[in-house]
């Protein structure tokens, strides 16, 4: 039987920096880089930031978590 609150739930990880330079580098490029994962609600309570390459910059960026 299913629990009602499960300890892993998915996230959105998205680029900081595209969102903050609008649609990123080159003028090619178009939307944001996401990347989906999951984590655990009871040891990471607060917003997970990984380091994960960005395709639309071209290089290793932070990635944060959203709302849905």
């Amino acid at each position: 039987m299913a629990k009602g609150k499960d300890a892993r739930v998915t996230v959105i990880l998205e680029c900081t920096r595209c969102v903050r330079n609008g649609n990123g580098v080159n003028k090619e490029s178009i939307g944001i880089s996401r990347y989906i994962t999951q984590k655990n609600r009871h040891n990471t309570p607060s917003r997970l930031e990984l380091r994960k390459f960005c395709p639309r910059c071209y290089k290793h960026t932070i990635h944060g978590e959203i709302k849905k």
